[in-house]
């Protein structure tokens, strides 16, 4: 790879960007206290200073180390504390046991990040190579998954309080939308998807490809709560015959009756755990939290289907629906899987993506804890069908008949 010389304008804009990443993890952080920051609440979670101490490992273990020949490990026992599931990087603590590391402590971590800032402050000013440059803003865009992620993992923490702990008042306020009911109909055809540009993009986001699309229909607007409370009404968690076989035995075994973080209150009506605290559930609002399970038994429920990623994404280039970013992930019926010609990154972070390519279903767009700037229309995001503590939601999809 050739190599790229940073003048003062570029390393300013470079190192600008980094800090700005860097600082949001920690102002996400700061409404924390030392003892929210250790809890780790279900094994799929993770402690919030975990997340902080493992974004810095990802900067020194795939950039610091081998970039820069004065540079010193914070302390070697982090290589093994903070690897999540880079094989080919060494030892990783076992996830569901995040939460027992009392040490290193929450201060000591906050030091592991002045640490390796430091570093990063001295690569970002030397010269470097394309293939530096690409790491270094993979490990922006890595931060940036985080920084949702601790988002919702204390969410889930404060929610198992039965004192409904608010994380901030104003951390949950859903943007704003223009009256869109209806739907947007697409007549299909030959159609391109996929990242194919100078701009980031993760791997799985790649390469561009045709797809093959049947007219179909896309609801504008998401699924609302009130529309929601009326399968929930009409007996939906009650009827195998509205789901898929795992999401029936998910219900039966799991208990589910509503969304995540929805509780029936006594004076009648439902209520909601958000991270500004427990709200009565408001009929207007888009519904969140649910499984993919829960996402396909609706959609049946409604006469309708959950759209595949490829209709998602022409439909939104289209420019025929609301609210496809910055309210809530949504469901599709797409299984995670490679993209024709995919091709993993070589070495360790080629695990990156592309091990994780089965059992899981694709979400598309973003949601309002989405850090800004993060969200693409060819970001591919991903969980297991039973997972419901993202901040998932659905819009619903049918086939149209062709007219002659």
């Amino acid at each position: 790879m050739s190599s790229t010389l940073r003048n003062d304008a570029e390393w300013g804009t470079r190192l600008a960007r980094y800090r700005a990443v860097r600082a949001h993890s920690e102002r996400l952080t700061a409404p924390l206290s030392p003892e929210d920051c250790q809890v780790q609440s279900m094994s799929d979670a993770s402690p919030a200073k975990w997340h902080l101490g493992h974004t810095s490992w990802f900067f020194e273990t795939f950039l610091l180390v081998g970039q820069l020949d004065d540079y010193r490990r914070f302390d070697p026992a982090y290589e093994v504390l903070f690897n999540s599931y880079y094989v080919g990087v060494g030892d990783r603590h076992p996830r569901p046991e995040r939460g027992l590391l009392s040490r290193p402590s929450l201060d000591e971590i906050r030091a592991y990040r002045a640490h390796v800032d430091d570093g990063m402050g001295k690569l970002i000013g030397r010269e470097f190579d394309q293939g530096v440059s690409d790491l270094i803003e993979l490990g922006l865009q890595h931060e940036q998954q985080h920084q949702e992620l601790i988002l919702m993992d204390i969410k889930h923490v404060l929610a198992s309080n039965p004192t409904d702990p608010i994380y901030a008042a104003d951390a949950e306020t859903l943007p704003s939308q223009a009256a869109g009911d209806g739907w947007y109909d697409h007549p299909g055809g030959l159609h391109v998807i996929g990242h194919d540009g100078p701009e980031f993009a993760f791997d799985n986001e790649c390469p561009r490809h045709r797809i093959w699309l049947e007219p179909f229909r896309l609801g504008r607007r998401l699924v609302r709560c009130g529309d929601y409370l009326s399968f929930m009404e009409d007996r939906g968690y009650c009827r195998p015959e509205l789901w898929l076989s795992d999401g029936w035995d998910a219900v039966v075994r799991e208990g589910w009756q509503a969304p995540l973080y929805w509780r029936p209150e006594p004076n009648d009506g439902w209520s909601r755990f958000t991270l500004a605290g427990r709200r009565m559930v408001n009929p207007d609002d888009p519904v969140l939290h649910l499984s993919y399970y829960e996402a396909d038994a609706y959609a049946r429920w409604a006469d309708a289907r959950l759209p595949t990623e490829g209709e998602w994404e022409v439909a939104v280039l289209a420019g025929g629906l609301q609210e496809s970013f910055a309210t809530a992930w949504q469901w599709t019926a797409s299984p995670y899987v490679p993209y024709p010609g995919f091709r993993p990154a070589a070495g360790a972070v080629g695990e990156y993506n592309g091990k994780f390519m089965i059992n899981q279903m694709v979400l598309r767009g973003g949601s309002f804890a989405t850090p800004t700037g993060h969200a693409r229309t060819t970001y591919r995001n991903f969980f297991p069908p039973h997972a419901r503590w993202m901040f998932g939601s659905l819009r619903l999809a049918k086939d149209v008949e062709e007219r002659s």
